[in-house]
């Protein structure tokens, strides 16, 4: 339905006349009118008004259908670092609605979770600035620590609160019941690994290679993680070096080294790793992984210059490859931030 045909139609069911309904926006009659009868389009900025007098969406203005509401969702998420409450309200309440939908229930649970995570991640920010602001003033005191740590996932001592248990749990439930999902495998893994469990991380690996769709080259990575899970540091090495031997232009085998390596803070090798997968990766847009492991060990080292301008590698990266830009993208905006935040640490 057109837009001007929407309006008449819940200007109708909200019991008004044109002039109420102008008197309501601020406007004359004359615009309600146009717009009616298709000469004019309401202003972007009047729709948010149109909708809260219609008690209705700006969606429904427009007579989306549930697809075009659902990709209006996402990508307002990723352009923006927070929603204003209303609109996640809108979103929430739309998103369950469709979870009974055998066409759209996979999406609007997936998206569902991405704006829960999306409103925990800004106010998270948020926590984090204030808990720092707190700590700063009396770093003696322990009240904001915990929620610092929460917020931007920092180290925890205590192994009781540090360790995996809950997320192996869950991935074993998950393999159990689907074991040919492969992917679920690697997540279990990462999780066994973290936690030193060696024996077991080497029987889901085994399963694991097993499978039609286990990574190739994850295969020999998971087993160079799991002795340095055994503090068998030597044989580790000589399957990543073997590895890279074998392999030394192909882009996956190059990006895991540099990971390897980083983890080990054998930064230089780690650099002329992921320096190499980045080249090596003929597939375009390439993904910024690579580049924001080296922008990290810039940082790292002290380097705040380099940083920065693999900072520029990185917007370069988004515009010219991906097509991203301010307006549909907020980690365009995050990275110019953090450059930033570089260059000033580097007094430029």
């Amino acid at each position: 339905m057109e837009l001007g045909k929407k309006i008449r139609q819940l200007r109708f069911k909200a019991g008004l006349t044109q002039e109420q309904l102008a008197d309501r926006l601020g406007i004359g009659p004359q615009s309600v009118s146009k717009w009616e009868n298709a000469v004019a389009m309401p202003d972007i900025t009047t729709l948010p008004l149109l909708a809260e007098i219609f008690g209705t969406s700006i969606d429904d203005l427009f007579d989306l259908t549930s697809e075009q509401r659902l990709n209006r969702i996402e990508n307002r998420m990723d352009a923006e670092e927070e929603l204003p409450r209303d609109v996640y309200r809108e979103f929430e309440e739309f998103l369950k609605g469709q979870l009974g939908s055998e066409q759209h229930e996979k999406r609007a649970t997936e998206l569902l979770a991405y704006l829960y995570w999306h409103s925990m991640n800004s106010e998270g920010k948020k926590a984090a600035r204030y808990a720092k602001e707190a700590i700063r003033s009396h770093p003696e005191e322990k009240a904001c620590q915990w929620i610092l740590q929460k917020a931007e996932n920092h180290a925890v001592w205590d192994w009781n609160v540090a360790n995996h248990t809950k997320a192996i749990n869950f991935y074993l439930e998950v393999v159990k019941s689907n074991p040919d999902a492969s992917l679920s495998y690697m997540y279990l893994l990462d999780n066994l690994i973290a936690d030193r469990r060696a024996d077991e991380a080497e029987y889901w690996l085994d399963r694991y290679c097993k499978l039609e769709k286990a990574h190739p080259v994850m295969k020999h990575v998971y087993r160079a993680y799991i002795a340095l899970a055994r503090f068998d540091e030597p044989v580790a090495d000589r399957i990543i070096e073997d590895l890279l031997a074998k392999e030394p232009e192909n882009d996956a085998v190059l990006f895991e080294a540099a990971q390897y390596y980083a983890s080990k803070c054998n930064y230089g090798k780690a650099v002329d790793c992921y320096e190499r997968a980045f080249s090596a990766d003929k597939k375009r847009p390439r993904y910024t992984d690579a580049l924001m492991g080296i922008a990290d060990i810039n940082e790292i080292t002290g380097d705040y210059s380099a940083a920065a301008k693999t900072y520029d590698r990185l917007i370069d990266l988004l515009e010219n490859e991906w097509g991203f830009t301010d307006e549909t993208d907020s980690s365009l905006k995050i990275m110019r931030e953090e450059k930033a935040r570089l260059l000033a640490l580097a007094g430029k």
